[in-house]
């Protein structure tokens, strides 16, 4: 299978039917998705597939053939992190961190759909991503800040 693995050509021999989180996590060590619930539900294993959010614990690797897909480790560097990647590091919106990766690559993709969303709009967007911490005021936060900077 080839395809785009943030920004770059890559080529993986997997199995085609392998999930592309379990692809990403042991072929390319790439450790920013998370296997949360298996089920495509939480949000933990959310990457960008052609600039989308994507649960990539239920995208076959065969459907990643010719796509782009932007992994967490894809949106900036320690030295120079993405605008929503700053957003949730001012707002402090990490607490355990385990949904973060899900929170920022689902915000990313939806500021590039939506760069002046409503609160209510950032809301109905994130819905689907869970946090068991508790830190969804500050989470709305961040991307309410990143929006305001000018999305992604």
């Amino acid at each position: 299978m080839h395809f785009r693995l943030n920004g770059r050509p890559v080529e993986s021999a997997f199995d085609p039917t392998s999930p592309l989180l379990y692809v990403l996590r042991d072929e390319f060590a790439l450790n920013g998705p998370k296997f949360g619930c298996g089920l495509g539900e939480c949000g933990a294993c959310t990457v960008l597939m052609d600039d989308a959010p994507a649960r990539s614990c239920q995208i076959p690797l065969a459907a990643v053939q010719g796509h782009a897909v932007t992994t967490l480790e894809g949106l900036g560097t320690l030295e120079h992190p993405s605008v929503v990647q700053q957003a949730f590091i001012e707002e402090q919106a990490a607490q355990c961190g385990y949904c973060i990766n899900g929170m920022i690559m689902q915000a990313t993709g939806f500021l590039k759909q939506n760069p002046h969303p409503t609160r209510q709009e950032i809301i109905q967007a994130m819905d689907n991503n869970m946090c068991r911490c508790g830190t969804h005021l500050r989470i709305l936060a961040a991307i309410e800040k990143a929006a305001a900077k000018g999305g992604v």
